[in-house]
């Protein structure tokens, strides 16, 4: 053979180097990615909630140490790069505020885990323009139904509910309050897209949204879009955007001093509060 083909590696040899490399760079990857350690995850009870109609989905759940009269609750919804079945990583973003939530405002905390595959709101991301599905995601239903399960085990104030989510978890925000305008008290979506045509329908709702208008993967002029849709119909959304910044705007909005007590402030009229279904699933 001639020598120079006698430097070329074989086909199993160049393979190898191809998927050593391919493994180092994913094992950068995910050196760079937030992690929780064990302990900082002792405080939030690692569950797993069954519909009985085959579908389940795991949850951590958080509860206050000290409470007066009924707890508020707090839904947190996570983005897509947290989904899974580990039950862990939907904490990756946001566990502390959840954790001052609950110590200094009271709140009994929901972080459920959506599977890998699905999405908290049937949507396409790829579109400009979002158009919310007629029926929940089987992951939303799912934790909506937690919510009224667990209101049947704790002291639950069924007038304090509030939702928030970053990313898919964002899109999940919008979607939960469009869908239910009158269970939610207040809501904090984050960096996610909405359906403008349902904007008339959350005008009551009290709403803080967030987005980065540097942002590439979920386009700032989604929240934009649906600001100005709420306001056009009447209502009186907040909103704060943060220049120059990317998709990770979670991270000064939970960082914003009065994300909480703003959040915890709402309450619905008494005559708003939905009752909750007379049978639920087992734990």
């Amino acid at each position: 053979m001639h020598p120079v083909f006698d430097l070329l590696p074989t086909p199993r040899a160049l393979m190898l180097v191809i998927c050593v490399a391919f493994l180092s760079v994913e094992h950068a990857q995910a050196q760079q990615a937030p992690q929780t350690q064990p302990d900082e995850l002792a405080a939030f009870q690692a569950r797993v909630f069954d519909d009985g109609q085959g579908h389940t989905l795991p949850y951590r759940l958080l509860t206050p140490t000290e409470t007066e009269g009924p707890s508020p609750v707090l839904l947190f919804l996570h983005g897509a790069g947290e989904r899974g079945e580990d039950n862990r990583r939907q904490l990756i973003h946001g566990k502390d505020l959840l954790l001052k939530a609950a110590r200094d405002f009271g709140c009994i905390v929901i972080a459920p885990q959506c599977p890998a595959g699905s999405k908290w709101s049937v949507v396409d991301w790829s579109q400009d323009k979002i158009t919310f599905s007629d029926e929940p995601s089987e992951p939303m239903k799912s934790a909506l139904l937690l919510i009224d399960q667990l209101a049947q085990q704790y002291d639950v104030d069924k007038n304090r509910l509030y939702i928030m989510g970053l990313s898919m978890g964002g899109y999940g925000t919008w979607d939960a309050i469009c869908r239910e305008p009158d269970r939610f008290a207040a809501a904090a979506p984050i960096c996610g897209g909405a359906d403008t045509e349902l904007a008339q329908q959350i005008t009551h709702v009290p709403v803080w949204a967030f987005h980065g208008d540097a942002d590439t993967v979920v386009s700032v002029e989604l929240t934009r879009a649906m600001i100005q849709a709420i306001k056009d119909a009447g209502g009186e959304p907040k909103y704060t955007e943060y220049p120059d910044t990317g998709h990770n705007s979670w991270t000064p909005a939970f960082a914003e001093p009065e994300l909480l007590p703003w959040l915890t402030s709402h309450s619905l009229k008494p005559d708003t509060a939905q009752t909750q279904p007379q049978t639920q699933p087992e734990l």
